[in-house]
């Protein structure tokens, strides 16, 4: 799987056309369990322990907080409401199309390719502009509704199995399941932290070890989550937010947070990638249970399995676009109500969100999990057909969304957010007032300590002064901040190119046997880091 995530990224910049890289993943998948026999069977308890907890507490831990607390009605709407109306608008056209599905079985589908998918929703974005807010949206969404899919999917196979529901047992279940999933998640981060502050206090801090804590992090809390009967899912994702928090502090060393983020951005791009090559090696097994899946359809040709497939995203869709029109509709009313003036929201905009919810690897690692028996050991009826239509789904909510997402976004303009431009003017501004107010403090201090020096210090800190002001943008008195614009363009320039050009000094000091290579190493680490944050 590794190799093949190596290999996708070759491949898709070979290719002429502009396949997303998720097809191109799914692709190896398939070859390397059709051809080779190499691949491997999703087994749903590994595989929800080991990739979901990573990659939804590192979403947890990077998405906007302030966004999605802007966005936190749309979001809830979508992540628990939108759920509930698919599970039954989706289960009720699959039990009219297809009858032979009993309809507890048929909600069980229904519900597992409800939510949608965190790591898909990342891929597609990737190759489409999505506006900040729409964003937000997607991705709190992604974040909270495989909880609310998982719960209704569960207790539609309880239903299916034994043959009873009940409403109340349910609700309280969904309650627990989310409350104390976000609690544990929330709790045991909090504590985790209060003991890393204990401990690095009195004994320093080791950025490798805080690493590999934030890496235990999400395995640990979604494990206690899972042993308590609440959702795993939702604990990695609190616990990813409150690590934020936790960030905010300050606390950690500068090395800590520049060796954490680089080991997580290789996880993230790993497990994303592992992902959909380990969905695209289910699909041999899958494509040779579609007689069995046809035979459970009623009997019905190969061919119609597609149509029903296709069919299920389609309604998926319409329910999407349907409760996002009745969101809008009513958000607006409310604004008026409030004597605002609700945003205008076109009809394409509509139609991107409402393809833009994209199934992946969940849905099909959720779907595996049906029983192969009931309660009374009769088959489980229409398991295999389940499998195939959420492998299709999955398929068509990609191609959907690949081939419509650009098409509906060309050409639209989106105001520039004046919020996000007011907040990085406020972030400019005090990290300035600080800067100069601590050179001053500091020149101030150590002149008072060194008099035989305090012309020296006020002169540098004069200098450091002016520097920091030119790097914040501020124009002097006569220079046009177009000027100052270009100056600032052609400074970076000839900056890269001298970086470069000492690296290459370095790098030839080294070969050369003139210095070492461990401290050539450390030089150039310098540079880069220089490098990084000029681009």
């Amino acid at each position: 799987m590794l190799v093949a995530v190596l290999l996708s990224g070759v491949i898709v910049r070979l290719i002429p056309l502009a396949i997303p890289l998720p097809f191109v993943q799914i692709a190896l998948g398939f070859l390397i369990a059709a051809v080779f026999q190499r691949g491997v069977l999703i087994e749903p308890e590994i595989f929800f322990l080991l990739f979901l907890p990573p990659l939804l507490f590192l979403d947890g831990w990077r998405v906007s907080k302030l966004a999605v607390l802007r966005e936190a009605s749309s979001i809830l709407q979508l992540a628990f409401g939108l759920v509930f109306l698919t599970v039954i608008g989706v289960g009720y056209l699959i039990h009219w199309m297809i009858p032979a599905v009993p309809l507890p079985v048929a909600f069980a589908i229904a519900a597992i390719v409800s939510p949608t998918d965190p790591v898909a929703v990342e891929a597609i974005s990737r190759r489409v502009y999505i506006p900040r807010r729409m964003m937000a949206i997607l991705e709190g969404e992604a974040l909270f509704n495989d909880a609310s899919g998982l719960v209704a999917f569960r207790f539609a196979v309880a239903a299916a199995a034994t043959g009873s529901f009940s409403l109340p047992q349910a609700t309280l279940s969904f309650f627990w399941v989310s409350i104390a999933g976000l609690g544990i998640g929330a709790g045991l981060t909090w504590l985790i932290m209060q003991v890393r502050t204990f401990v690095t206090r009195r004994l320093g801090e080791e950025p490798g070890s805080e690493v590999l804590l934030s890496l235990l992090t999400p395995f640990f809390v979604y494990f206690v989550a899972e042993h308590a009967n609440a959702s795993g899912i939702l604990a990695a994702v609190a616990a990813g937010v409150m690590m934020s928090y936790s960030e905010l502090s300050g606390r950690a060393l500068a090395a800590t947070r520049v060796e954490r983020r680089a080991v997580w951005d290789m996880v993230q791009f790993t497990l994303n990638g592992m992902i959909f090559v380990l969905l695209g090696e289910q699909f041999p097994t899958i494509l040779a249970g579609l007689s069995r899946a046809a035979g459970e359809a009623g009997g019905q040709p190969l061919y119609w399995l597609p149509v029903y497939g296709l069919a299920v995203c389609l309604g998926l869709v319409l329910c999407r676009l349907l409760w996002v029109t009745v969101s809008l509709k009513l958000s607006a009313m409310k604004a008026r109500r409030r004597g605002a003036q609700p945003p205008e929201v076109g009809l394409r905009v509509i139609l991107a969100v409402s393809v833009a919810g994209v199934r992946g690897a969940v849905t099909l690692a959720g779907v595996m999990t049906l029983p192969f028996a009931l309660d009374s050991g009769a088959p489980f009826p229409a398991r295999d057909l389940a499998v195939s239509l959420a492998a299709m789904v999955i398929v068509f909510s990609l191609l959907l969304a690949s081939l419509t997402l650009p098409s509906l976004m060309r050409g639209l303009h989106f105001p520039a957010n004046s919020r996000v431009q007011r907040e990085a003017s406020l972030a400019q501004e005090a990290m300035l007032q600080a800067a100069l107010e601590s050179v001053a403090a500091g020149a101030k201090r150590r002149a008072a300590e060194q008099p035989d020096q305090a012309a020296v210090y006020l002169e540098v800190a004069d200098s450091l002064t002016a520097t920091l002001r030119r790097q914040a943008g501020e124009s002097p008195d006569g220079v046009s901040a177009e000027k100052l614009a270009k100056q600032a363009a052609i400074e970076r320039q000839l900056r890269l190119e001298a970086i470069a050009a000492s690296r290459e000094a370095v790098f030839h000091l080294a070969r050369t046997h003139r210095i070492s290579d461990s401290l050539a190493r450390e030089q150039v680490r310098l540079l880069d880091l220089h490098e990084a944050h000029l681009r």
